[in-house]
């Protein structure tokens, strides 16, 4: 059973930085691509960053967060982790952040992980 959760939201000021975790254990075959999205309170959901992993590994970033955010990946035996490091922080990037893989069996998304931006 493929399972994804997050960690490492939390409270920070303005100006701070925070890393997230997604820890994916379970068989996943064929990741097309990794990602991360958030959901503002009274907003629909966006994505934030990508990674593929389909032959070519291409980077997207939205427009409010690049230059901000990093996103990478390891693998070792207890899965794949997909980091979302975040930097230079704003309000603006309140809310509740989850990551998802795309893969030929389906996207599987966590259950996500709140942050809060506020002074």
């Amino acid at each position: 059973q493929v399972r994804l959760v997050e960690s490492g939201g939390g409270l920070v000021q303005p100006g701070g930085s925070l890393r997230l975790s997604c820890l994916a254990s379970g068989s996943i075959f064929s990741i097309g691509a990794m990602e991360w999205y958030r959901q503002a309170p009274g907003k629909q959901r966006e994505m934030v960053a990508r990674r593929t992993s389909d032959g070519y590994t291409n980077y997207y970033y939205a427009n409010s967060v690049k230059g901000r955010f990093d996103i990478s990946t390891v693998k070792d035996n207890a899965g794949i982790t997909i980091y979302l490091q975040m930097s230079s922080l704003k309000p603006e990037d309140t809310g509740v952040y989850y990551c998802a893989i795309e893969s030929t069996q389906g996207p599987f998304w966590g259950q996500g992980t709140q942050v809060t931006v506020w002074s």
